[in-house]
This record gives C-alpha cells, structure tokens and sequence, in this order.
C-alpha cells in the first residue's frame, strides 16, 4: 500500500506544543503561513517538528522588492520556500535552489486547457513541486484539478479546489498521484476552508492510499460535520473494497447533478460515482432525478439515498427504516401512541409516515404555515403550526429540524412535556444536544441523532454496496463506546 505526504499548515502563531505534537506525529511537513502568521523563526518550529518546514507568504500586502527580499533570506533558515508566479524571477532563483523550492499557483480557471497552461508555465521553473489551488466559482470548476490529475499523470503535482466545498478534491487527488495534501494544524476549520488535518486522516484514512475504482457521496449544504465519510470509508478499508466516499457541498441539487452526475466526467476518469446519500436541504429536489422510486420515497417525497444500477439511478429512503430500527432498539412500541414530527422537510415527511405506518397516531409540526400544510396533505395526516404546538398529549417526539445543531436552542417548547415521553433528535454534534440535554430523566427515552447516524450509515451502506458493515464498525469509527446506547434509558 502506498503513502501520501501530509503536510500541516499553520495559520497563527504561538501554536500550542500538544498541537505541533499531533501534527508531528502524522505529517512529514510543517508549512507556516507567514503572511497570516508574521514573521517567525524557524528554529522555534524546530524544537517541536522533527520534519522538514515550509516558508509560505502566500496573498500579502508587501510591496514586490519586500517580498523577494523576504523569500531570498527565508532559504538559510528554511528547508523548502513557496514561490508564487511573481516570484520566479532571477535574484529569488538564484537564492533558492531548486531541491527547495516548491512552486505555486493560485486563482481562477473556466476550462482544463487553462489550468494545463498554467502547470506548463510553472513548470518551466525546476522544482521540488508544483502546487495548483484552483479557486472554484462553478460546480464544474472543483472537477478541473481532478482532470488535471487524471491527464497529467505527474509526481510532482498537487492539484485540488480551495474552500470547504473543494475539500472532497484532496483525498481524491491524492489517490490521482498527487504526492502531498495539504491540512491545517488544529481541530477547526482554517478561515480559507483549508480541512483541519486530523479530519483528513480519520475521515479518509490519510496517508494510506489504496486503489480507488468507484466512488461515494454525500450530497447537501453544510456537509463539513458530517461522520458519514468516516464510517464508510473505515467500512471500506476493513472489506478490502477500491471505493472512496466524499461529500459535496453545493449550493443547490440541480447544480450538482448537472455538473458531477449527468456529466459522466467521473466516469471517464474510471472512478464512476455509485451512489449518494442525500441530506438536507436536497431530499425532496433528489427526488425526480431517479428513474426508479421506493414506496415510501413516493409517498414521502423525499429520497436521502440515491443508488445506481447501471446507467439507471434508485431513489430509497433510510429515514423511515432507521427511525424504526433506532426505536425498537430501545425498545419502544409505536402502536396507538400519539406522536409529534417537529420539521416537515424531507426526514421529517418520511419518518412521519414510518411512525403512522407502525400504527401511531401522528401529527405533523413546523414553524411555517404553508410547507406544513403541505406536508399534511401529502401524507394524509393532521398539522399543528410550531406556535399553537402543546406537547401534552403526545408521548413520541421526533426533531427533524437543524435546531441545536449551532446553537444552543430547542425546537418547541418543553413545559408539558410528559415524564415518560420518548424523544429523538437527528441532530448530532459534539456532546449532547439541547433538546436531548434538558429532556433526559427517569421514566424518559432519548435518542440522538449520533445513534440514527449509525443506523442510517449501516443501511445506506448496504443499500449503496450490497455488502454489510460490519458489526460495530462505525460505533468505532467515531470513537462512541457501546455503553452509549444505554445512556438513553432514564
């Protein structure tokens, strides 16, 4: 099995040394982003990183001859120097040889003949390597440095799309032979988008690389805390299977499809997408991209997997089915009890109808009056505006909102909520949410949305692959011990 270079890049100073230490331990690189950082020594970075260091000043406001000044001198101290176009002139050549230098471009492209040119261009400057960042403003635009890749075929070549919604295109170029990926220091998100590296590495299990084949996805808007590239990749990994699971960020569903699906352009690169699992706000937009619809996608209108057999694409839904499972595992019996759906978007549809297929008695719930309406007349069941919502006559509870995901704030109000209500939240986040916080208790059943994850990543998984997870994988995967379950029973 082959490698990729990890590099860490470091976007502030002082950095804290237990971080230095984690990026030590899995990056050969450390990369200091002078322009954001200021000036920092070397040495400093020295006593912490046993590897080599990289000298970036990347976009800043210092005149040219500033610049080049900078550059020249930050080759005594420094074992690689980032050259921008600007810079490839004969005073900074001669003061960095070319077993130091790593050369790089930065912008914007519309088609692969531009992005070639400017690799050709670049390359005209011997280097150790030669980095292309391609600031997407399209859908389309985030496949070019993949193409690059693809038609390329160099080692000394790292290409991907800047931002979180370029993010897929790094562990993917990095299977396309680019020989390293960039991450920055840390557990959050740089304010460029640049992926904390931590998350490269355990959601695409980074620096191994085996062979892709066949890639999935997940599509929607926001996608960054997502766990589902981590529970399939592992998943991956542990069968053997030549597959890649990525998440897309686009701005809408229709955008997407046309530019990554309908375009076939993975295809011809050999890696074929083979399906998707679709989340908000894409479930009901999906829809009427499949040929074939499941029931229950149907009468829901909401589809959160899409799978491909063929040139034909399958829209099901695991919405339904995961809420059941995640019930009975509790366990909780359904039937003749009165239950309240808070969100009519695509989950809540299509969980609503699961709970009124299993014999409950259910009402649907949203803060606006017309989507909710709607929904109630789709599936033929009655609807409360959130603002005349009582809880008191219910005893099941379903949040199929985004609310207490970012913030810390519940979807309805919990006075009258009974002392053996059920509650299940599909947000998930770090800790519990507010809602699953404030209504655990003796008599209580709670449910967050980490244990409708994984029981959805299962189902997905098999759906999408036709291979089982296996057992106790994706528990694993995000680092949730088996006692978990339990801590849901009041």
């Amino acid at each position: 099995m082959t490698h990729a270079l990890l590099v860490a890049t470091t976007h502030r100073f002082p950095v804290l040394d237990d971080e230095i230490a984690a990026a030590g331990a899995i990056a050969g690189w450390l990369e200091l982003r002078a322009d954001l950082t200021g000036d920092v020594e070397a040495a400093s970075l020295r006593a912490h990183f046993n590897g080599p260091l990289l000298y970036t000043i990347g976009t800043t406001t210092y005149s040219r001859r500033e610049r080049r000044r900078r550059l020249r001198e930050a080759a005594s101290s420094w074992d690689l120097v980032t050259l921008e176009s600007d810079d490839l002139v004969d005073s900074v050549l001669r003061a960095i040889p070319p077993e130091k230098r790593v050369v790089a471009w930065r912008g914007s492209v519309s088609t692969l003949d531009e992005l070639r040119d400017h690799l050709h261009r670049l390359s005209a400057t011997s280097a150790r390597l030669y980095v292309l960042e391609v600031n997407a403003r399209t859908m389309s635009e985030h496949l070019l440095p993949i193409e690059l890749l693809h038609v390329e075929k160099r080692n000394d070549v790292v290409a991907f799309a800047s931002g979180t919604s370029g993010v897929w295109t790094r562990p993917l170029a990095a299977r396309l032979g680019a020989p390293v990926v960039f991450g920055c220091v840390g557990d959050a998100y740089s304010a460029d988008g640049t992926p904390p590296l931590s998350r490269l590495v355990d959601d695409f299990c980074l620096p191994e690389l085996w062979p892709v084949r066949e890639l999935f996805a997940m599509a929607g808007n926001p996608v960054t805390h997502s766990f589902s590239p981590r529970i399939h990749n592992a998943a991956y990994r542990a069968l053997g299977r030549d597959a890649l699971y990525v998440a897309f960020q686009a701005s809408d569903f229709a955008t997407f499809w046309y530019s990554i699906v309908s375009s076939e352009v993975l295809d011809r690169l050999g890696i074929p997408l083979r399906g998707i699992s679709v989340v908000s706000p894409f479930k009901a937009a999906a829809v009427g991209a499949a040929k074939q619809r499941s029931r229950m996608v149907e009468r829901a209108q909401s589809t959160n997997v899409l799978r491909r057999e063929g040139d034909t694409w399958i829209a099901e839904t695991t919405d339904s089915e995961g809420v059941m499972l995640t019930l009975r595992d509790h366990p909780v019996v359904c039937r003749d009890r009165r239950a309240a759906v808070i969100g009519c978007g695509g989950s809540g549809r299509a969980m609503a109808a699961a709970l009124s297929d299993a014999g409950a008695h259910v009402t649907v719930v949203n803060r606006g009056l017309e989507r909710g309406s709607k929904a109630g007349k789709l599936l033929d069941l009655p609807f409360v505006p959130l603002s005349e919502f009582d809880p008191a006559p219910y005893s099941i509870f379903v949040n199929a909102t985004p609310v207490g995901r970012d913030a810390d704030e519940i979807p309805f109000a919990l006075e009258n909520l009974r002392r053996d209500a059920v509650v299940v939240d599909l947000v998930y986040r770090d800790g519990a949410t507010p809602l699953i916080a404030r209504t655990r208790g003796p008599g209580r059943v709670t449910v967050d949305g980490t244990e409708m994850l994984l029981a959805q990543a299962a189902l997905q998984f098999q759906l999408m692959t036709g291979e089982e997870m296996p057992e106790g994988l994706a528990r694993q995967a995000i680092g949730l011990s088996s006692e978990r379950v339990a801590a849901g029973q009041g």
